[in-house]
């Protein structure tokens, strides 16, 4: 894994602020903050993220401007800037938690007895002056009980309505104070009331404001775990480093190490920033940043990543980057962001849950006035126990929900596996794609020249006509040279002596090996010298097939054998390819190669189409013509002249064994090497928004279906009403069901077509 799988500060990160919010409870909230943000001077983009309750804003507007524009808005804010921060607002989200269930266990105290007399029929008469004291009782116990328990829903009720907006507490708190309000004209003045209406709502309103906490309380345990994956990248970051300083070594906490400091990893240590090995070896799981499972082995003048651990040796490096500069932390910063972005069925439904609240509060008051003038006696108490269910059933919770939550996880389900997705966008776009261009150097094949075969004629073996080969080109700094001299290396042949070296331009290499004249080149080079070759031309004809350039060697004017090198298609490139056919996905290469080259290399591995003899400042405009043809396009790339192709691709993919420009191009940077990471963030993404499209439907299913319901309309069919508390519940369970969804892309396996 290449350290330039990193990213570079841009002049925008500087000015990228990161917000906990407090106070929101539905997706007319995330409406609210996102105004008041972007009405700050300065501001040029502002996302609010409801599963998180954390805001994304970028611009120049200084942190105070912005906490104080949200808590204009009646909500709080407070700066995040780092992993103690991130700690604080877990710890204090465990506190609200707790919180939470002590509300509901309040509420439901008063509110269940309540409910079992009245189902049993237990409870006194209100005709009574018995029943009269009784229920008055009940009715300031029930007060204490929604002053405890829904003190946080009023008064977040009360705020909106300051700023003239309307939330999930706006509706909450109209219902169960309705129903409170209704419930103590009836105790105080029964005879106000027509005998058949007499009756009062104490237990449903806290046992409602008993199963909101409850829903509450569940949702956030259950959004706990979506932010797993942060804290699992959180967690890889080590706590302290063994520093050498003053000619000794100690442990220091990991935020106090400085750049060039030298630091000593033992075996089973996690490294605790990047850096340059300096003394010893060892071999490293890099599987956190890559998701490849086979340890790297590191020695003098390697780079390491802070998060990796030491599986063998000891070993010195010296630090290269801390703190936010580290790899690790960019991830991190990368991951969050991503997780904060909306793709645009995301930003579809905040706009339908900005008019949802004052669409439902009409819908309540069009329905009390329908059963009070239209309904059957006792008409006042109908009217009040379907409106106050229609406002407790339509909460918005689900469908603020149903798209930041799905992100969250899906987002950090890739970056488990070292696949990192910049925005939501690319989340949405790459559930659509038709076809994947992909470049050919460095993404199907290895990047490097290799020796593939070595065909000895009679006479000579494998060995002595690479040992010689090897020899002659030890001086010389060409890629075919160094693909033989490494292949030698491989085999532990060492090179001999050479006399009278010869460096023939364009053609090969001429020297003196032990007394004997050797020649190793191009055809050109044998057929210059006089050496008969003919014999070879059967496998010259097969190295073609295989895009491999054969390189001949003589010995005293006799060919003795031919070594073939060609830049090696990655193991895992045919599978992957295979994978994205099984996806139903159209695969084109790009290259600047050799027609016949790159066709043999598209053969070997069954791509689809090949356009060759590219020049680089091209390639953008080759997406740009399939996209004209009505492709919707996926570039995969790893150099710096694949950047513009990346940005003009539908989605982007940045093999992360490549350059810093291409991965700031791309919309998926891709840590390890492998294409299977390509079909891997397709598969992520196409499950990604399934689930978005699941819970959206979910949520606007039971809106559409429940407020007709609470509003009355099975009664005149079937003389059926919904239980107010029944709405509560059913409200609660919806943002459990939509957060639980969610978390089902938690188990999502990644890899499974791929072994």
């Amino acid at each position: 894994m290449s350290m330039s799988a990193t990213h570079h500060h841009s002049a925008q990160d500087s000015s990228h602020i990161r917000l906990s919010i407090g106070g929101m409870s539905c997706a007319g909230c995330v409406s609210s903050v996102e105004t008041a943000l972007r009405g700050v001077p300065g501001v040029t983009a502002a996302t609010v993220n409801l599963g998180e309750r954390t805001a994304e804003v970028s611009g120049t507007a200084a942190p105070e401007a912005l906490i104080a524009a949200v808590k204009a808005a009646s909500y709080d804010a407070a700066e995040l800037r780092g992993v103690e921060d991130d700690e604080a607002k877990q710890a204090a989200e465990q506190a609200h938690y707790r919180r939470l269930l002590r509300k509901t266990a309040v509420a439901a105290a008063i509110g269940v007895p309540l409910f079992l007399g009245e189902m049993l029929g237990w409870l006194p008469p209100l005709s009574t002056a018995g029943g009269q004291i009784f229920w008055l009782a009940v009715g300031a116990m029930s007060l204490a009980a929604m002053v405890y328990s829904a003190g946080h829903l009023f008064a977040g009720a009360w705020k909106a309505f300051k700023v003239h907006n309307a939330n999930m507490d706006t509706l909450i708190a109209l219902g169960t104070g309705a129903a409170w309000v209704y419930s103590m004209i009836v105790a105080v003045f029964p005879a106000a009331v027509p005998s058949l209406a007499q009756h009062a709502y104490f237990e449903a309103a806290v046992i409602i404001i008993a199963l909101v906490n409850f829903g509450a309380a569940l949702e956030m345990r259950a959004r706990g775990r979506t932010s797993e994956a942060i804290r699992r990248l959180i967690g890889l970051q080590a706590k302290t480093a063994r520093v050498l300083r003053e000619g000794e070594e100690r442990d220091i906490p990991f935020a106090k190490l400085g750049l060039d400091d030298t630091v000593r990893v033992r075996p089973g240590e996690r490294v605790p920033v990047d850096g340059v090995v300096i003394d010893g070896q060892s071999t490293i799981d890099e599987s956190m940043l890559s998701g490849e499972p086979m340890p790297v082995t590191k020695k003098p003048g390697d780079e390491v990543v802070g998060g990796t651990i030491n599986l063998s040796g000891s070993f010195l490096f010296q630090a290269k980057r801390i703190g936010r500069d580290t790899v690790l932390a960019r991830i991190i910063e990368m991951v969050r962001r991503a997780q904060a972005t909306k793709p645009a069925i995301g930003r579809l439904a905040d706009k339908v849950s900005a008019v949802f609240v004052p669409s439902i509060m009409l819908i309540a008051v069009v329905t009390f006035l329908l059963w009070y003038n239209f309904g059957p006696e006792p008409r006042l108490s109908f009217a009040v126990v379907t409106a106050m269910t229609v406002l407790i059933i339509a909460c918005p919770c689900a469908l603020g929900l149903a798209t930041p939550i799905s992100i969250m996880v899906g987002v950090g389900k890739a970056a488990e596996f070292g696949i990192l997705i910049r925005n939501g966008e690319a989340l949405q776009q790459a559930a659509r794609l038709t076809t994947v261009v992909l470049d050919k150097t460095g993404t199907v094949t290895e990047g490097r020249p290799a020796v593939t075969r070595i065909l000895p004629l009679a006479g000579w073996d494998e060995n002595a006509l690479l040992q010689l080969a090897a020899s002659v080109e030890a001086g010389s700094e060409h890629p075919l040279a160094a693909a033989v001299t490494a292949a030698a290396k491989t085999r532990a042949l060492s090179a001999s002596a050479v006399e009278q070296f010869e460096a023939l331009s364009g053609r090969g290499v001429c020297a003196r090996v032990g007394g004997k004249t050797v020649l190793f080149g191009n055809r050109k080079l044998m057929d210059e010298r006089g050496v008969a070759a003919a014999v070879v031309e059967q496998q010259i004809d097969a190295l073609a097939q295989e895009a491999a350039t054969p390189m001949y060697l003589a010995v005293d004017g006799v060919l003795a054998g031919l070594i073939a090198v060609a830049d090696p298609i990655k193991e895992d490139s045919e599978a992957a390819i295979a994978r994205m056919h099984k996806l139903g996905l159209k695969v084109v290469m790009i290259t600047g190669d050799h027609r016949l080259t790159a066709a043999a290399v598209a053969r070997r591995v069954g791509i689809d189409e090949v356009i060759a003899e590219v020049l680089p400042q091209d390639k953008a405009a080759c997406v740009t013509d399939l996209q004209a043809s009505g492709a919707v396009v996926a570039m995969v790339g790893d150099g710096v002249n694949d950047a513009p192709a990346l940005a003009q691709a539908d989605v982007g993919y940045a093999i992360g064994t490549g350059t810093d420009v291409a991965i700031e191009s791309a919309d998926v940077a891709l840590m390890g090497g492998s294409l299977h990471g390509v079909v891997d963030a397709i598969a992520v993404s196409q499950a990604t928004l399934r689930n978005i499209k699941q819970n959206l439907f979910g949520a606007f299913i039971y809106n559409g279906v429940g407020i007709p319901v609470a509003a009355g309309l099975l009664y005149p069919l079937a003389g059926v009403l919904l239980n107010p508390m029944i709405a509560g519940a059913a409200m609660a369970l919806s943002s459990v069901t939509v957060v639980s969804n969610a978390n089902r892309l938690r188990w999502f396996k990644l890899r499974e077509a791929a072994a």
